[in-house]
């Protein structure tokens, strides 16, 4: 079985991007990784760069591929699925405020590969203290297996997408006014005749808004983040 193919999109939040980029390299090197930095400050860009040796990652500046301004998830799940499928793998994404480690994304990887049916495998999220956290809440009912097909919309966070419905669904083809695709792409491979996984038993530590420390205005100021939200047309999913 083929190593995935995994990506990080980062914007800035240098902190945390630094402890998950540790977090998933420190132990092994094997899988061929890459950042996708969506026009960095010049403080995280040359960190970035600097720093590619020691954990083994290659930068991708997005600014070589695009002129429009942050966010460009769009682009780099078009670059990145290139890339999967010239190399015949399966794509991993692991977000900028998730940890994960090593071992992690390879047993989704064989996941992806055993289950045949399966378009997108995700780790449920926790937070520091192992309680079931956004975006995954609702696998928190009993009756929910370690390992289960989910109607809902299975998070980014830290997902393999299945090389099969790659090949199925080209990502050119994904909305021009939006920014964020989890519920779309999940949405698509269901429709394409996938089941889409929710795995209990691989659990990674999420923090929400780390890499989009604005977001945390929904708790401190929902007006001001709403007004923002609408003005500014941010996060449209």
């Amino acid at each position: 079985m083929k190593n995935p193919i995994l990506i990080t999109p980062v914007k800035d939040s240098l902190k945390t991007t630094r402890e998950i980029i540790s977090s998933l390299r420190t132990v092994c090197q094997d899988i061929p990784y890459y950042i996708f930095d969506d026009f960095s400050s010049k403080e995280t860009r040359r960190w970035l760069e600097e720093n590619s040796a020691q954990y083994g990652y290659k930068v991708i500046g997005l600014e070589k591929h695009t002129k429009k301004s942050s966010p460009n998830y769009r682009t780099t799940l078009i670059l990145a699925q290139k890339m999967a499928i010239e190399n015949g793998a399966h794509l991993a994404i692991v977000e900028s405020d998730v940890f994960a480690r090593h071992e992690t994304i390879l047993e989704l990887n064989k996941l992806a590969e055993e289950l045949n049916d399966a378009g997108l495998v995700g780790s449920v999220t926790v937070d520091t203290a192992g309680e079931i956290n956004f975006p995954y809440t609702f696998a928190t009912a009993i009756d929910k297996p370690t390992i289960f097909a989910s109607a809902k919309s299975v998070s980014f966070c830290c997902t393999v997408l299945s090389l099969r419905m790659l090949e199925k669904f080209d990502f050119n083809e994904l909305p021009q006014n939006m920014d964020w695709f989890d519920v779309f792409i999940s949405r698509k491979s269901r429709q394409l005749g996938f089941s889409n996984y929710v795995v209990k038993s691989l659990p990674v530590v999420h923090k929400p808004h780390s890499s989009r420390p604005w977001k945390n205005l929904k708790y401190k100021n929902p007006i001001l983040y709403y007004l923002k939200k609408i003005i500014k047309q941010r996060d449209r999913i």
